[in-house]
């Protein structure tokens, strides 16, 4: 058993439903781990005195949170991170498609996940639901770091039959196959999830979504990602190819992936109807601000997600996303809201990187907050780590400010160090392995 003396800060509900009740705070707290799982997490006055011999190591300065999730982000992507020119469609021909070809090999595939992996960890990312390439190799790299670590991780390998190059598409039967070796191999093990992958309508065929359909509905223990509604010429294709759908989310619908461990990315184009079907059905959206913002997707209409009863988190999607932080995603999203008259409240935002991102898998009763029982993934957070960060924060006068300031000022640099099941896997300024 360890404890670890700091402010404390995590999420107990939604604080659109909560309000001041929503979020707990502890200037001077107490975290209490043992065996991988949180006992105890709050005032120090009042735990202290529980603790015996147990040791305790204090923290001067620093922020406890729970681990950030992400919804939503491309391991293969990595490399064409900040590459210049087009939107979606476009993108992906010039440089996605060219990146995610290159993971046909498995020692390319095997370095790339162990210098991704670090870089969720450096981040302080310690969930995150993953597309792999269309080749099992990636999968298969992808899952070993993570189980190395001990890391909670969902990923999948694409599907991709049609509308790609002919080095990246699958077949009906070999992605069947290789989507069940990979669920039979790596589901399961550890703290590892798996999700079957369509990357979207386009480059799937109806025999495809079919299948991915079957392999969800007989592994209920399983989920299911994908793209849907991002950008404006990605629906003109869509209508194309199926004319008679009502609209985007009609297409997945006809197919039985709408449900509750199904996970939507951008959700961009989507009106209050289709977002009240997701409700219904319990799926979940990814608002994935850095990625909407440099692609000039659109701007993500999260109130209305919201007041649907959308379960929404948020995604960095790399690698048209911009920036492996969480913290940094957060100031896109609150920007995203002004353009769009919203104000993004900074408990709300915390909520979806924490436990809103929980509730979108159904983990909210392993990850997400601080409660006791929960998996120890937590994050020491250094709220002086530059002058302009330190100085904001001196300026600061409330527990929202200090946070707001957080989303707009923070990068990886803010993490500290990065715990996964109460092991140390990240130290700021350490060499990595």
């Amino acid at each position: 058993m360890q404890a670890y003396r700091a402010a404390i800060f995590h999420l107990l509900d939604d604080p659109a439903r909560g309000g001041e009740s929503a979020h707990a705070f502890h200037p001077d707290g107490l975290l209490i781990v043992d065996r991988g799982h949180v006992i105890a997490a709050g005032d120090h006055a009042t735990l202290a005195p529980t603790l015996g011999d147990t040791p305790v190591e204090t923290l001067p300065g620093r922020l406890i949170t729970p681990g950030f999730i992400d919804l939503h982000i491309h391991f293969p992507q990595t490399d064409c991170i900040a590459a210049h020119g087009g939107q979606l469609l476009e993108w992906l021909e010039t440089h996605v498609f060219p990146a995610e070809a290159a993971f046909a090999d498995p020692a390319h595939a095997a370095e790339a996940a162990g210098f991704f992996i670090a870089e969720l960890l450096r981040n302080g990312t310690t969930t995150a639901l993953v597309f792999g390439s269309s080749h099992k190799t990636s999968a298969e790299a992808l899952f070993a770091e993570a189980l190395a670590r001990n890391m909670r991780l969902i990923a999948g390998k694409v599907l991709m039959d049609r509308h790609a190059p002919a080095a990246l598409t699958d077949t009906v039967e070999s992605g069947r196959r290789d989507t069940l070796d990979l669920i039979a191999d790596w589901a399961g093990k550890g703290r590892l999830g798996y999700a079957v992958t369509p990357r979207f309508v386009v480059t799937s065929s109806e025999a495809q979504l079919a299948m991915a359909a079957e392999v969800l509905a007989a592994h209920p223990e399983i989920w299911m990602q994908t793209h849907l509604a991002e950008n404006t010429a990605e629906l003109a294709r869509v209508a194309e190819l199926y004319p008679a759908a009502a609209d985007y989310l009609n297409i997945f619908e006809r197919f039985g992936l709408v449900g509750p461990r199904s996970v939507f990315a951008h959700c961009i184009h989507l009106d209050a109807p289709a977002f009240e079907r997701m409700a219904t059905a319990g799926a979940a959206a990814a608002f994935c601000p850095t990625s909407n913002l440099f692609l000039g997707s659109g701007l993500f209409d999260l109130k209305t997600a919201l007041s649907e009863g959308v379960k929404v988190g948020v995604g960095t999607d790399i690698g048209a996303g911009t920036s492996f932080s969480i913290p940094h995603t957060l100031g896109e999203a609150y920007k995203v809201g002004q353009l769009r008259g919203e104000t993004l409240d900074p408990f709300q935002a915390f909520y979806l990187a924490t436990l809103g991102g929980a509730r979108a898998l159904g983990l909210e009763d392993r990850i997400g907050n601080l409660a006791p029982a929960k998996e120890a993934d937590f994050l020491v957070l250094d709220l002086a780590a530059t002058p302009l960060l330190a100085r904001r924060m001196t300026a600061a006068r409330t527990l929202a400010d200090r946070l707001f300031a957080l989303t707009i000022l923070a990068d990886d640099r803010v993490v500290e160090r990065t715990y996964l099941a109460g092991v140390l896997h990240h130290a700021r300024g350490a060499v990595p392995p």
